[in-house]
Formats: C-alpha cells, structure tokens, sequence
C-alpha cells in the first residue's frame, strides 16, 4: 500500500522516470508472489503425489488435495489480462524439479506414518514420475 502511495506522489509531481521504476519494482513484487504461490502449492501436489506413489494407495483427501494444489497452480499461474502464463513449461518444470526435495521431506513424516527417513523415502518412488504427472496434471 506505501508503494501506490509514493506512486501517486510521484505521478502528482511529475516525477514520471522515478513513478516508472517504481512500478517495474511492483510488478517484480506481483510476479514473485505468483511464483512463490506456484511453489507452495506445488509442493503440495508432490506430496500427495509422493505418498500415492510411495503407499500404492490413495484417500479422498489425498485426491481433494491433489485436485485443489493443481487448480490453485493454473489460477495463479495464469495472466488474467495479459494473457499467457507467468511460467513456461519449461518454468513449470523447474519449480516442480525445486518443489521435490521439500515435498520428500513432508511425504517422509506422513507416508507409512513417518516410518521411513527421507532417503528411505526416495528410493521407494520414482521422482521422473512424479515430477512428469504433476506436470501434466497442471497442463491439462
């Protein structure tokens, strides 16, 4: 809210080339907050994922948290007025490839009622797999 605040000041005194780097910094602060909501929720999805996976089985409420982390993924990922995606594919990816090693770590205390250590974990599921469902879960 202080930044629209300085903004409007600087529009009032013309100060334009200063209102304009301002709004580039906003619009950075927007985009990280998307990207940052992108990764939250991502890491989500591959821990339910994970622990389908891992279980070989799977809950209503594995599945309702599956399905909410996908759509709040397209929600956020999505350009209302622009258009587009704020992530590629290939973005997309990335932050699926970064979200794993956080997701491993909650499936590790959930899965098999935290029985197995992170490593343990990681042996049992195939982190390709997951990464490429989660993906195609989103795109489709």
């Amino acid at each position: 809210m202080e930044e629209l605040l300085t903004l409007k000041d600087l529009l009032l005194s013309g100060n334009v080339t200063d209102a304009l780097l301002l709004v580039e910094e906003l619009t950075e602060m927007s985009k990280d907050d998307k990207l940052n909501k992108i990764f939250s929720f991502s890491i989500v999805l591959l821990l339910h994922l994970i622990k389908q996976h891992a279980e070989k089985r799977s809950t209503p409420s594995w599945e309702v948290s599956i399905r909410n982390a996908v759509r709040q993924i397209k929600r956020c990922n999505k350009r209302r007025k622009a258009g587009g995606f704020y992530l590629t594919t290939e973005e997309l990816q990335e932050t699926l490839n970064e979200a794993y090693s956080a997701a491993l770590d909650q499936a590790s205390l959930e899965a098999f009622q935290g029985k197995y250590k992170v490593e343990e974990l990681a042996r049992m599921v195939d982190q390709t797999t997951i990464i490429n469902q989660a993906r195609n879960l989103i795109l489709e």
